[in-house]
């Protein structure tokens, strides 16, 4: 049973989760609603005369948003696997191993982090467009990663910091390089924070809108977001098949979350509490 004090909790937690979940189920609903029953007396109506599917439908049948998918999938995925690649080996050398200048890369890992992407777009677009990588995957793949290294890289150095620095010496005693010892013993124990990362650099990549709107132009190789924000015509704003884009771009993001929020969970926590 409730204790009676615990009851003025649970009820702020309930209207907290629904002002969370409010946003979706209320572009849930728009997307399911027959076109004339999303504007007028009916807009602001969550049960209507008429539902349909008709919205999912035409999103695959009057605009190449399977294409979209592809494309954010593949741009997503690969900025992550090298954005894991390149943080996991500069997380290791500056947690495990010792060199000049260590605290002064770190504070300028930092402050590169917080460069706003509109100051970069400019020298990044024409860096793109004379190498010949508009409108190609490695066009965002590049500043995708770009971004993502100084958070991985400061997120990963966390975790490998963790890690007992007798296990680097038992590794040697066995004959073990430097190498082998980063690929056979630290980064397995720092998989939790591993598949933190690459959950949060592919669900950044999955979301970002600018560069992909100014570096890839040719339709068939938008990414979703930009695919979304072209679907308004001239005359006509079709917010019925723009929510059930919407709905579509988030099942992925959500279904990974809950796969995986054990690990997820894990490596957020690692190390929180010490023993």
């Amino acid at each position: 049973m409730v204790r009676k004090a615990s009851l003025p909790f649970y009820a702020g937690l309930m209207v907290f989760v629904a002002v969370i979940i409010f946003p979706f189920l209320w572009v849930f609903i728009a997307s399911v609603k027959q076109p004339q029953y999303l504007y007028g007396i009916h807009a602001f109506d969550v049960l209507v005369p008429g539902y349909t599917l008709g919205n999912y439908i035409s999103v695959f049948a009057n605009h190449p948003f399977g294409r979209f998918l592809i494309n954010s999938f593949a741009v997503a995925g690969l900025s992550m696997v090298f954005s894991l690649m390149i943080a996991s080996f500069a997380a290791y050398a500056i947690a495990r191993l010792h060199f000049w200048g260590k605290s002064v890369f770190l504070g300028v890992l930092l402050a590169v982090s917080m460069f706003p992407q509109i100051a970069t777009i400019s020298p990044i677009f024409l860096f793109m467009q004379a190498t010949g990588l508009r409108n190609t995957y490695l066009g965002l793949i590049i500043p995708y990663t770009t971004f993502a290294l100084p958070l991985s890289i400061w997120y990963m150095t966390s975790f490998f910091t963790k890690i007992p620095y007798e296990l680097d010496e038992a590794a040697k005693m066995d004959g073990a390089s430097v190498l082998q010892t980063f690929w056979k013993v630290l980064l397995p124990l720092a998989s939790p924070g591993l598949f933190t990362t690459a959950i949060i650099v592919f669900v950044d990549a999955w979301h970002e809108f600018f560069f992909s709107l100014t570096i890839n132009t040719k339709e068939s190789m938008m990414t979703v977001p930009v695919g979304i924000a072209m679907f308004q015509g001239e005359f006509t704003f079709p917010w019925g098949e723009i929510s059930a884009a919407a709905i579509i771009v988030t099942v992925p993001i959500v279904l990974i979350v809950l796969l995986f929020q054990r690990r997820i969970i894990s490596g957020l926590t690692s190390g929180a509490v010490k023993e």
